[in-house]
């Protein structure tokens, strides 16, 4: 026997799929004399070598799986070839994907494993490539525990004998380049663990599209680059201090906002025509996507993500958010996606025990899984998986141009016992709860964002008192643009659900809000946690009873919103909420768009549209939201008659604007309050007018303060508060004012 021939032990491994190093058996490989090819065709009966500019050299079939080797006498490394094969069907060639070197280089292994590598979805994954002049496409997986990982694809049946990948020992890195396919391939990995046992093929962690559900493997995406339209937004967005900018963000979960008559869902090209001129005509800033990345549940509305770098295949193809974002830019609206870092469903073709045994998650259980969700979390302490989570934020932000990315569940992140029983979490060794590992992971990723992306921003949902989580690292904090404040959400829904002759003695309800209001930059956020899981919807959540009718209902929702707009913080609603919803949020479904066939239902919106635009023009309402000087009490005691009444400030010297609010069905009649300037001051907003669907009662649209000092004030006027409603004062800078104005 030859001495060339490969060893039956090796070609027994390969051909049972358990060859831990196939680049050692299968390609070139140099042999006295000249080098030995082996390769394994299925469905070939006849191989021979084709080189560039050389004869054909037959290959002798080993075994009957497919497998051929054979002596080419002369050649030398490096060895360009074909292969050709011939079966009773007919002839074809294809090139050897073991003739073709590494893709990746040290530089790769080292910045993995130190976990500073900011692309590693531009390393890992599968990219259509030029290759040692070959056009194909590259994988990369890391798997460091596995004892083999083969690409198993459409263009190989499946087959894990097939194509097992190379190795790269330094870092656990697994590679391997195939010729002659493309974007639109579905693939998969099947890993072997280290004990030999095969464990469920996985889904690409790096891939960047993937099937639509029910099925579950990775695409080869369209890598060609987009042709963006929007760098003088972008521009624009890194100029802006978004403290100071008006935020009105408009959440969205997408496959439900509408569906087509037969129930499928809107693509992104769809939401084009439709959503975005439908927020743009609302006066909205911003829209916020519920999480787009791939999730296997549609109950779980993206908040179980098991394909982290693709878009889901529900809308349509990943070019498709794109364009969606792009035609948002050119209509001026920012896109901020949601993002959930924190944890991973266990589905077995993702991230659980990717190569056998603990990788992505934390191989404590106390630490790695989180029992309420049944999801397993990741080790924010193993650098190469902060790497990946960092490297995908980056990911999102550059390849989508997205503007922000909201942080799901960071409490779960930053606390170790946060949603976890007695026995579920384990504390530090020092007995504390802080997570150090997640805190400098949402630390670093908010610094390297902020850096690459100027103007993006990071919004966290933290439910807790946790220190710092919009101040700056610089000064020990988290480093987030903006925190929700889920603190007020509770506290003022629970006070309009109240019947309003019990409101008084909740008044600290409302109030309590600002004693902290400035502890953090807020985005006072109604989401759609908010409106599901028998919470009811927005106006459902209104008070019921004998003493309470349907259009007290309405007009509370109505004054309700108005309060939150005039309040210090950026604003959030969910979809739906423009049209008051009487029913709980479905995903199943789309909105309850013919609603607004009612006066009630469209006045919501009417008085919604005239917030976002009244809240955007007025420096006032917006300019000062994160700042203490931008808010001052006019009367915070009136637990008596459930009002609220204060001021807004630009913090420019420019007009400021009051803010009444009035939360009983009685109206209030000559009720005087203190303003800091004598003057007219014109009624901009009035949540009771008879266009929104109120009573029409109000102020015949101004009122004059006069130099009569009041409550610590210069000036006061005598002001009429409507029933359940809302109104906005501002000051007529351009009307004459008394000669003893007190400004």
């Amino acid at each position: 026997m030859e001495a060339w021939r490969a060893p039956q032990a090796e070609v027994d491994a390969l051909l049972a799929a358990r060859h831990g190093d196939p680049f050692a058996l299968l390609g070139p490989h140099p042999a006295p004399g000249g080098l030995v090819v082996r390769a394994f065709v299925p469905h070939a009966e006849n191989l021979v070598v084709l080189p560039d500019g050389g004869a054909p050299v037959a290959l002798v079939r080993r075994h009957d799986a497919g497998l051929f080797e054979g002596f080419v006498p002369g050649a030398a490394l490096p060895f360009r070839y074909r292969l050709g094969a011939r079966n009773a069907g007919g002839a074809w060639e294809l090139d050897d994907p073991y003739r073709f070197g590494p893709t990746l280089g040290p530089l790769d292994d080292h910045l993995l494993v130190e976990g500073t590598h900011r692309r590693l979805h531009e390393r890992l994954g599968a990219h259509a490539a030029m290759h040692e002049g070959v056009a194909g496409t590259r994988f990369a997986v890391w798997a460091p525990n596995a004892a083999r990982v083969s690409l198993v694809a459409q263009f190989n049946d499946w087959d894990a004998r097939r194509h097992p990948m190379r190795k790269r020992l330094d870092s656990g890195l697994w590679e391997i380049f195939i010729p002659g396919f493309g974007a639109g391939m579905a693939y998969k990995f099947a890993v072997m663990s280290h004990d030999g046992q095969e464990q469920p093929w996985k889904a690409d962690p790096y891939g960047m599209a993937a099937e639509l559900r029910p099925s579950t493997a990775s695409l080869v995406a369209d890598e060609t680059p987009f042709a963006w339209t929007d760098a003088g937004f972008l521009a624009r967005r890194a100029a802006v201090n978004s403290r100071r900018a008006a935020i009105s963000i408009y959440e969205v979960h997408a496959p439900s906002w509408r569906r087509h008559p037969d129930g499928r869902f809107y693509s992104w090209d769809d939401l084009i025509g439709s959503l975005i001129p439908h927020v743009c005509w609302m006066g909205f800033t911003h829209l916020e996507l519920m999480p787009v990345m791939e999730h296997p549940l549609d109950e779980s509305w993206g908040y179980q993500p098991i394909g982290m770098h693709a878009p889901t295949a529900r809308m349509g193809d990943p070019r498709g958010l794109m364009r969606f974002i792009d035609a948002a830019h050119a209509a001026g609206l920012g896109v901020i996606l949601d993002w959930v870092p924190a944890h991973f469903p266990q589905d077995p073709h993702g991230l659980i025990r990717f190569d056998g045994g603990p990788l992505y998650e934390h191989p404590d259980p106390r630490r790695g899984f989180h029992a309420g969700w049944g999801t397993a979390t990741f080790d924010f302490g193993r650098r190469e998986v902060a790497a990946f989570l960092v490297s995908n934020a980056l990911y999102w932000m550059g390849r989508f141009h997205a503007d922000g990315l909201r942080v799901d569940a960071v409490s779960t992140m930053v606390h170790l016992d946060h949603g976890r029983a007695p026995g579920e979490w384990a504390p530090n060794p020092d007995g504390s709860t802080e997570n150090h590992e997640a805190v400098a992971f949402l630390r670093r990723v908010n610094e390297l964002v902020a850096e690459e992306h100027p103007g993006a921003a990071m919004i966290a949902e933290e439910a807790t008192s946790f220190p710092g989580v919009s101040h700056p690292v610089e000064r020990g904090g988290l480093g987030f643009q903006f925190k929700w404040n889920m603190g007020w959400m509770n506290d003022t829904l629970r006070y309009v659900k109240l019947d309003p002759i019990h409101r008084r003695w909740h008044h600290a309800l409302v109030t309590f809000g600002l004693m902290y209001a400035w502890s953090e930059d807020f985005v006072l956020a109604l989401s759609h946690d908010e409106v599901v899981h028998g919470k009811g919807s927005l106006l459902g959540r209104m008070p019921r009873g004998r003493s309470v009718d349907d259009w007290e209902r309405f007009a509370t929702l109505r004054a309700y919103f108005a309060f939150m707009w005039g309040h210090p913080g950026k604003k959030l609603v969910f979809m739906g909420a423009e049209l008051a919803q009487w029913r709980e949020w479905s995903e199943a479904r789309e909105l309850d768009w013919w609603l607004l066939q009612h006066p009630a239902h469209a006045g919501v919106q009417a008085l919604m549209r005239e917030l976002n635009l009244l809240y955007r023009a007025i420096p006032a309402l917006h300019a000062r939201d994160c700042e203490p000087e931008g808010f001052r009490w006019i009367d915070a005691d009136d637990a008596e008659r459930s009002t609220f009444t204060w001021l807004r400030f630009d913090g420019e010297g420019g007009p400021p604007a009051a803010v009444l609010c009035n939360f009983t069905p009685e109206p209030r009649r000559g009720i005087r309050i203190g303003l800091p300037r004598a003057g007219r001051w014109r009624e901009v907003l009035n949540t009771d007018a008879a266009c929104y669907g109120g009573s029409g009662e109000g102020n015949l649209g101004a009122v004059r303060a006069e130099s009569i000092p009041h409550g610590g004030f210069p000036a006061s006027a005598e002001v009429v508060l409507p029933p359940l409603a809302t109104v906005w004062l501002l000051f007529d800078d351009d009307a004459e004012e008394d000669p003893g104005d007190a400004a």
